[in-house]
Order: C-alpha cells, then structure tokens, then sequence
C-alpha cells in the first residue's frame, strides 16, 4: 500500500470514529450512519425472574450488545418471565411472532421435540467448552437449526452456567433409598433419569421454586451454582448441598429469534446477532466461574451450609439410568438420532483430549495449589 494512500484511509477512519455516537439511537425514520441500518425495535421474552443475576444478566447483555454494535438502530426491549409471557411460553410467543427472541434453556421444549436437552445440557454430557465447541465447530449448530426451523426458530447460544450442582436437600441422602418418593425439582432429561431411579421429579420455573421448597410441596431441588442458588435463599430451607451435578456439566443458555424476523435481517443486522449473543456467552462463562466460586464460600462460612459428596450408589444407579434414558431419546426419531450421534461422536474425541489434557492437568496441579 502506498504511503499517500494509507495516509488518507486512516484520516477518514479516523474522522467516521471521531463522529459516531454508538450508544445514541438514530431519530425515528432515519437510518443509523454505518451500513445505512434501519431504526428497529424488538421483544425479548425470557425464562428468567426479574432482575436475576447471571440468566438474566445475559439476556440483558444480549440486548444491549445488539444495541451497541448496531450504533442504536436495533434496539431490543426485554421482559422477565410473567411480564409478557410466562417462563415456559417464551417458545410459543417467538414461534407465533408474537415476540421476536427468546432468552432460555433449550430443554424446558422437550414438549416440542425429545431433541432439545442436547443444546441445553443431558446427564453426564458435555462440559461448557465441549458443548461450545460442537455448537461452533462440531456440527451442532446446523442441527440445531434443523430442530428449530420447523418451529419457526432460529437459535444460538447466548450463555453458559458452567457446572451445576446436585441440588439442596432439606435432608441428607444417604443411599439411593432415600431418594425414593421424595419430590425434586428438575428438568430435561435429568428429571427423567431420577423419575426412574424413583424419585418424584417435577419441573416449575425459577420463580416458583422458593415458595415450593419452603411450603414443603418439593423436598429438594437444583436451580444453578452457588451464586444462582445464594440468590434466590435456598440455605434457608435445605441445608443439605451435593455435589456433583450430573444433570449439567455445562447448561448452554440460547437466544432464540422468531425465523421470518431472521430471514429478513440484513447480512449486517444477522452478523451484529451473532456477535452479541457470542459476547454474552463467553462473559456468562467467566461471570459465573468467579460468582460461583465467592458464592460457594459465603455459603459454607456465612449461612452454616453442608456439602455432600452424593453416595456411590446414588451415583451409579443415575449412570446407568442416563445411558437407557438418552439412548431412547435418540431412537425417537431421525432428528433425535442424528443429533445423539453428532453430540456423542464431538464428546467423545473432546474426552480423549480432555484426558491428556485439563484431567491430568487438574490432578497434578493440586501438588502445588491445593484445599
């Protein structure tokens, strides 16, 4: 490149930078001033409370990444579960055009097809970096697509919690016995493996499960982590906290855009989608490996909570439930099978790297940083 050329580049660079208010709408009727964007305004519905921390952090920092990269012109409003919509029509409301994203866990639409846990999380699946690694890179993102689009969807991953716990207990489990009968929270295909070792599994939103635990009407339940579950106070009644959560290694949170309001994006109004909702996800990973793990302490110190390591038995009759159960789900339909097999054969090659790799890391580095 020539020097008087680069020169005069960078003088209107700069200039365009100097001149733009990105965080300022465009007047209505006008177009923002990079790529001629129209002034557009949207709907998100979630499945989180109000307010929440980390879930509905993200769908917040969704909406306004998309704001911020679009110079204004995109302007996205979002409701808490109940305000427009309830927790669990947040599908149907974008599905049917009447809002145009959703922010929520994918499992909470096994109703609509068995398929869904994969995108969100399934017993002893993939960690966060697994699942995000056969979203972008695997082929999971264009099966998901497939799932989707039938239902006038189109999703992307917009979050991670991480690793999840067990769940509180109002009391200690002793062996799998003491499982049985009991009512406990939880969804996807995590619920169906503990309706099978006996358990009562039931699925309610966020929202609800404080008042259920404290009127007795669950006898336990998982929500998050540590920070998630501090929140909402479940210390309170359930002093019992085990670990490990086998139900989510790496629940991947998804924005979900009504598939007309998609299609009729511009190349640079899908790109901004894609750029924000790829921002939430890796700040919700890192939001949450840092609150949960103050959040654990607090509890431990501050509010007198008892960790458990769940019995071996419990352990194991939940292993050989969560083989039947996702193998059925995957003997569904094409879909269902397509799905299973990717996800198996990305988690699969992901387990013989993560062997010579963040396991044997992990077990040596506690010769120098241990508890």
């Amino acid at each position: 490149m020539k020097r008087r050329k680069f020169l005069a580049g960078g003088a209107i660079g700069a200039a365009a930078l100097a001149g733009c208010d990105c965080g300022a709408p465009p007047a209505a009727g006008t177009t923002s001033a990079v790529g001629a964007l129209q002034r557009r305004e949207f709907k998100m519905v979630t499945t989180w409370p109000k307010d929440f921390p980390g879930l509905g952090g993200a769908a917040e920092r969704v909406a306004k990444f998309i704001g911020e990269l679009s110079g204004g012109a995109m302007s996205v409003r979002v409701f808490a579960a109940g305000e427009l919509v309830g927790a669990f029509e947040a599908f149907d409301a974008v599905a049917s055009g009447a809002a145009d994203f959703y922010h929520g866990a994918e499992y909470y639409w096994v109703g609509k097809s068995k398929a869904y846990p994969f995108f969100t999380a399934v017993p002893f699946g993939m960690t966060a970096t697994e699942i995000m690694a056969w979203t972008e890179f695997g082929g999971g993102q264009a099966l998901w697509d497939e799932l989707a689009a039938p239902f006038n969807i189109k999703a992307f991953a917009a979050g991670n919690t991480g690793h999840q716990m067990g769940g509180w207990f109002k009391k200690p489990i002793t062996s799998l016995e003491d499982l049985r009968g009991r009512k406990i929270r939880m969804p996807g295909a995590g619920g169906e493996v503990l309706r099978r070792i006996g358990a009562s599994a039931v699925n309610i939103p966020g929202g609800e499960i404080y008042s259920a635990l404290q009127s007795g009407a669950i006898d336990g339940t998982e929500w998050v982590g540590p920070w998630n579950d501090q929140a909402f106070g479940f210390y309170r009644e359930a002093k019992f906290y085990y670990w490990p959560g086998f139900h989510e290694p790496g629940a991947q949170i998804a924005l979900g855009v009504n598939l007309k309001v998609w299609t009729g994006f511009t190349e640079q109004e899908k790109a901004i989608v894609r750029a924000a909702c790829r921002e939430a996800n890796q700040l919700s990973l890192a939001e949450y490996g840092h609150y949960n793990a103050v959040a654990l302490e607090q509890l431990v110190k501050d509010h007198g909570v008892e960790l458990r390591q769940m019995p071996d038995d419990v352990m194991a009759a939940i292993a050989r439930e969560s083989k039947a159960v996702l193998e059925e789900i995957a003997a569904t339909d094409d879909i269902s099978r397509r799905i299973f097999e990717s996800y198996k054969t990305s988690l699969q090659r992901s387990q013989a790297w993560g062997r010579i790799s963040d396991e044997a890391f992990m077990a040596a580095r506690r010769q120098v940083f241990s508890l």
